[in-house]
């Protein structure tokens, strides 16, 4: 009879290429995912790539400079970050009747400090 013994990966160690996320496991292994997986690391500068930091002793990887966190969980599981939606024309066409409001109020406010 054999007995399956279930251990959680965790992290020691994390590089970042132009080309993959490598992430050392405490039991050896080493896994890789594409860089295009994070789209926030795939757009950061090799320094932002290189400044992580763990996350609950090695459960996941923090890069502060840009607001990423990938868990080894989610790269052995095949789980890639999603890049946001672009804003629809009607959204955009609000945010800048909203940026036109305001800077209109700003306007007003400051003129009625001079005088």
């Amino acid at each position: 009879m054999s007995t399956a013994v279930l251990t959680e990966a965790t992290i020691r160690r994390v590089e970042v290429t132009a080309e993959t996320i490598t992430a050392h496991l405490a039991d050896g292994r080493v896994i890789s995912v594409p860089l295009a997986w994070s789209w926030r690391l795939s757009d950061a500068t090799p320094a932002q790539r290189a400044n992580w930091e763990l996350i609950g002793d090695g459960y996941g990887v923090h890069w502060p400079d840009i607001d990423e966190d990938i868990s080894a969980e989610g790269m052995l599981n095949g789980t890639p970050a999603p890049r946001p939606k672009p804003a629809s024309k009607s959204t955009r066409q609000a945010n800048k009747r909203l940026q036109t409001t305001a800077a209109r109020a700003s306007t007003k406010r400051t003129s009625r400090r001079r005088g």
